[in-house]
């Protein structure tokens, strides 16, 4: 017993020194490759792309995966990328980024800031900015990519990599998929990814185990009224009343309806109604953000919503033909992200081991929307995660925390995180978690 007992010692002493050497090996690797990613990140910040018009990007990245020895299909799903390694039998394991920036002219100051100018799909001219950090998600992205392609001998199984376009508009997922990402390419038994986060110290991970991000529903509701004359009211149906009274009816829909335990958000963000001070309009137009979580919360939301609108225009008297319209924008439904719980408790694990206790955290979900959800919820059966790499300088995160004082937000003109962290630590967690997903067992 005693020469199995120290067999088995000596036996598990040299697979932690081999797991702690591939760990320092991988990180020491990523360090050294991180001059030449900042300046794929540079160039990235610098040219931005609008949603579904990621072309600069999408070819620029394509490149570098071949280049690597991917088998690379571009415009999936539109300028969506598919990078394919095989390398023999095993898991399939699958690594998303996202490519698109957003409508904003950068203020961060930054020798590298974007002054890129483009059309919106409306025809307004707006500035162009990476503001939700899908800049470092594409160069860690590459990071891993690289560190995958060269330890083709610690792995064995199929590495599909993507890159998607039209995460901010919520399209990009459900193009893809649409356009037979799991059907024209390996499908995942599990899929990852990273999104910076802007509160949160610069290489710090954070992780929910469930629920992670939220369903997210825009609502337009087109009340009519009957205008008239400022001066005899008594003469119209006030549209702008009315409208006032449902915004005030829907805050009920959370606080009396909904179990207080259940996370639920219904936002009005915009009321426009009328154009001169003595004319009452005939119509307002209220703008909606609904959030939930579960599926079945957001049918209470929706039909909540539809309910109370068509209640307060019955006791307004508004006539049957000129009833309020309320329109639900499926077509930029994100359906809420959930983290596969068991998974991302054994991936938090591993970046604990690797990153320390004191940089991984599990956290509470957010009210925010990722269409990443569409991954798993298109097959139920994979094992997905989305976790949190924080980019706030920690010099002001530490002012922050002592002072109070607000810092910029995720989509501010004035988000510029700690990059090379969020690439460096973004990177290797990609890699790491590949790599213990398909480690050779012989």
């Amino acid at each position: 017993m005693r020469k199995i007992s120290k067999s088995v010692l000596a036996l598990t002493a040299s697979i932690l020194l081999a797991t702690q050497a591939q760990a320092e090996g991988l990180n020491q690797a990523i360090s050294a490759d991180l001059p030449s990613l900042m300046e794929i990140y540079r160039d990235l910040h610098a040219n931005p792309e609008l949603s579904g018009e990621e072309y600069r990007t999408a070819a620029k990245l394509a490149a570098e995966a071949r280049r690597l020895g991917f088998e690379v299909t571009e415009k999936v799903g539109g300028t969506g990328v598919v990078a394919v390694m095989k390398n023999g039998e095993g898991p399939t394991v699958m690594l998303r980024a996202d490519m698109d920036g957003l409508p904003l002219i950068e203020k961060t100051g930054l020798p590298y800031a974007s002054k890129v100018m483009a059309k919106t799909r409306e025809g307004a001219d707006t500035g162009v900015m990476h503001a939700c950090g899908h800049d470092t998600h594409m160069t860690g992205w590459v990071g891993a990519a690289r560190q995958l392609a060269a330890r083709k001998e610690e792995w064995s199984g199929t590495l599909v990599m993507i890159l998607q376009p039209a995460e901010e508009t919520g399209e990009g997922a459900k193009a893809m998929l649409e356009d037979g990402l799991y059907t024209r390419f390996p499908k995942p038994e599990y899929v990852l990814a990273f999104h910076d986060a802007a509160g949160a110290p610069a290489g710090h991970i954070g992780y929910a185990a469930g629920y992670a991000l939220a369903n997210v529903d825009s609502v337009d509701i087109q009340v009519n009224g009957v205008g008239g004359h400022g001066a005899y009211p008594h003469t119209t149906k006030d549209p702008i009343v009315l409208a006032s009274r449902i915004v005030g009816a829907l805050q009920t829909l959370v606080s009396r309806e909904i179990d207080p335990q259940d996370p639920a958000v219904v936002t009005v963000g915009s009321f426009n109604s009328g154009f001169k001070h003595n004319i009452i309009s005939d119509k307002a137009n209220l703008q909606l953000t609904v959030r939930s979580y579960s599926d079945e919360t957001r049918a209470k939301l929706l039909d909540g919503i539809k309910r109370i609108v068509r209640g307060e225009a019955i006791a307004a008297g508004v006539p049957e033909d000129r009833m309020p319209v309320v329109g639900i924008r499926e077509d930029e439904y994100t359906p809420a992200t959930y983290n596969s719980p068991e998974f991302s408790k054994e991936m938090g694990e591993l970046f604990a081991g690797r990153f320390g206790k004191d940089r991984v955290h599990q956290t509470k979900p957010v009210m925010g929307g990722e269409d990443f959800s569409r991954y798993r919820r298109a097959d139920t059966s994979i094992k997905s995660m989305i976790f949190w790499v924080g980019g706030v300088p920690m010099e002001e995160y530490l002012e922050a925390q002592k002072t109070g004082a607000k810092l910029p937000s995720l989509h501010s003109p004035l988000w510029a995180p700690d990059a090379e962290k969020v690439v460096a630590t973004g990177a290797e967690a990609l890699a790491a978690a590949a790599l213990d997903l398909m480690k050779k067992t012989n």
